[in-house]
């Protein structure tokens, strides 16, 4: 059921490709609007958020304990989703899963209301193999509002849709389940962000069909967004660089809670194969690993992927900052 991977380098060997667009990232520093904003992305994101401010300041929580509830419920299986199906599952490979969880994975990540997995998978990878160049779909040298929510709302960068359409995604292309869902993009994106969620509690449990979509679509929507974004910006550029201190990813606490366990960012980046994308499991701050153990309890998730304590160790201490537990262990 697990697997240790514990001959991998924790970073591959830079291509020529790769350092030559690292190569450029002097020349290119500070131009927010280099690119053309994508004005329906943009308009539509403002919008969103407007309201979803409104209202998550004027929502009446005590007068509607089942719907707010019901936000923290489908908050947290759409998180799932996106940190377990779509980051973890098919953008890392860090585990396998059989039909039926990649299902529920698939709708659990539509519900969060986000690309198609196609594009987030690709976009994510192009991420990882070109992290903070101007290949970087998100990159954090462009400001921290670019990295969290302002590369939607411009036009890619030549350098990254060059480099997105040198990805492999052949295991993508290849999984039904993906395909299903990608090829019926727009109507399972509504259903299963706005629709199934607002009615659930108006036919199950009497609620107002006002205010159920005013929870689920304008305060638990827009909160999924920026828990999902926050892992781009705030994990880029607040934390300790704990596994290694010359990259940007670093280790916060905040966005692990709030983002299933995608905190420990700088663990992430130097070991991306481990499907529990952090050193230590929590219910609190890692609940996304507790969910895949669950499934691999009864074997619908399998060969999850670990690295090992000993090569851990190493890297920490050939290239962490000194912020490691084992710095400060008698």
């Amino acid at each position: 059921m697990y697997s240790e991977s514990i001959t991998l380098q924790s970073q591959p060997e830079e291509k020529d490709e790769v350092r030559s667009i690292k190569g450029e990232l002097k020349k290119k520093r500070w131009y927010e609007f280099e690119t053309k904003i994508l004005w329906s992305n943009a308009i539509f994101i403002i919008i969103i958020h407007a309201l979803g401010l409104y209202f998550t300041i004027t929502f009446p929580y005590l007068n509607h304990k089942i719907l707010t509830v019901w936000v923290i419920v489908v908050g947290f299986m759409s998180g799932i989703g996106v940190t377990g199906g779509v980051h973890r599952l098919w953008t890392h490979r860090a585990y396998k899963a059989n039909v039926p969880l990649r299902i529920i994975l698939a709708i659990l990540y539509y519900t969060a209301g986000q690309n198609r997995i196609y594009n987030w998978v690709r976009d994510h990878r192009v991420h990882h193999k070109y992290t903070d160049t101007p290949a970087d779909p998100h990159d954090t040298n462009r400001g921290f509002w670019f990295s969290h929510v302002g590369w939607l709302m411009m036009k890619k960068r030549p350098e990254v849709r060059k480099c997105g359409k040198e990805i492999d995604m052949s295991d993508v292309l290849n999984d039904p389940v993906v395909q299903f869902f990608d090829g019926n993009y727009l109507l399972l994106n509504t259903l299963f962000t706005f629709v199934v969620p607002t009615l659930i509690p108006y036919y199950f449990f009497d609620q107002s069909l006002k205010w159920s979509f005013i929870s689920q679509g304008l305060i638990r929507y827009p909160m999924v967004l920026n828990a999902t974004w926050a892992v781009n910006s705030f994990a880029h550029m607040f934390g300790y660089r704990t596994y290694d201190k010359s990259i940007t990813p670093a280790e916060n606490m905040w966005v692990s809670f709030v983002a299933g366990g995608e905190g420990s960012h700088s663990f992430h980046h130097v070991f991306p194969w481990d499907y529990k994308t952090s050193e230590f499991k929590s219910v609190f701050f890692n609940a996304t690993t507790c969910w895949i153990d669950m499934f691999a309890q009864i074997g619908w998730a399998y060969d999850l992927r670990t690295v090992s304590l000993e090569h851990i160790k190493r890297t920490v201490q050939r290239r962490g900052d000194g912020t490691h537990p084992i710095y400060h262990t008698s």
